[in-house]
């Protein structure tokens, strides 16, 4: 009996050790999915800030909080179930739906940067909504959740991308944990950001850490322009790279090559700093390819919606 106990002891504690072992691993799996899908992730906190500019202050957070619900939804009632029963039985087909992501991605970069060029932006949708009542806010949020949903379905394919070889339950396990990890994480970073001048208003208006109220009320705009530059630079780099790599995996190996034997000779070329440089020499060809990409996209949109007959008055 107490041999039998003891062998069922040492069972458990295998048991506890490959349990834990995989927690590890599937936590480990996540982070590296997290970290890929970074691209879009920083454009989805860029983008985010812009729906609720203009508003009532007290309207911010209430409206942050139903983009992030729905984007929750997106992720993992909508595409996490759909993009595991295509990993299972249509494995293929992750290669050509990243690339689709990526063109859409580069499309978007290409195209925030033709509108910072020609001068339209969003202001007119803030003024909408700063003028507008609760039914034109509903609007906006609906907006904002449709726009999501594409960016978190490339964030999800992203990250599935990365852990494709894991059996089924891993994979959604890893694929909910990166679905419910960047959601908070972003929407977290976006009331923090939209709630900044209020935070240093709030310091000034009381006298306590007057500079540091200062230094917030004036450094949200600035902030914000960065994020949104970082975040355009990010989705053509993220997009232009899922490209390359995509079209090497189909069998066009000519562009992929030709980039890595450059970034080879950066890194063999600068000594200490190669590597650095090396990899700073791929991401500037990814951002070229991804803005060329992208601009011909938008060339062609443009195009269609000229041609697209106006409708009857």
């Amino acid at each position: 009996m107490a041999g039998g106990l003891a062998a069922l002891l040492d069972d458990i504690a295998v048991l506890a050790k490959a349990a834990a072992a995989s927690v590890d691993d599937v936590a480990a799996a996540a982070g590296r999915a997290s970290v890929k899908a970074a691209g879009v992730v920083v454009d989805d906190a860029a983008v985010t800030p812009r729906y609720v500019t203009g508003i009532t202050p007290a309207r911010e957070l209430p409206m942050i909080k139903t983009i992030a619900i729905g984007s929750l939804r997106n992720k993992l009632i909508f595409i996490l179930p759909a993009i595991l029963v295509l990993s299972q039985f249509l494995p293929g087909i992750l290669t050509p739906l990243l690339m689709c992501g990526g063109l859409y991605l580069s499309f978007e970069g290409a195209e925030k940067i033709g509108e910072k060029l020609s001068g339209h932006g969003h202001a007119e949708q803030a003024e909408a909504v700063a003028t507008a009542g609760p039914e034109q806010e509903k609007q906006v949020t609906a907006g904002a959740i449709r726009t999501d949903f594409i960016l978190s379905a490339e964030i999800m394919v992203i990250a599935l991308n990365e852990v494709a070889a894991e059996p089924l339950l891993s994979r959604a396990i890893i694929l909910a944990l990166v679905g419910i990890a960047i959601t908070l994480g972003v929407y977290g970073v976006v009331a923090l950001i939209v709630k900044m001048d209020d935070i240093g208003l709030h310091l000034v208006h009381n006298g306590r850490a007057t500079r540091v109220g200062h230094l917030l009320v004036n450094g949200m705009p600035k902030l914000l322009t960065a994020l949104g530059i970082i975040g355009t630079i990010a989705m053509l780099w993220v997009g232009g790279h899922i490209l390359l790599v995509g079209a090497d995996d189909l069998g066009w190996h000519a562009p992929y090559a030709l980039v890595h034997h450059a970034e080879e000779w950066v890194a063999h070329a600068t000594g200490a700093f190669g590597g650095f440089l090396g990899w700073l020499t791929n991401t500037f060809f990814s951002f070229l390819i991804g803005l060329t990409a992208g601009a011909v996209v938008v060339a062609v949109a443009h195009l269609v919606r000229r041609l697209r007959p106006s409708a009857p008055h």
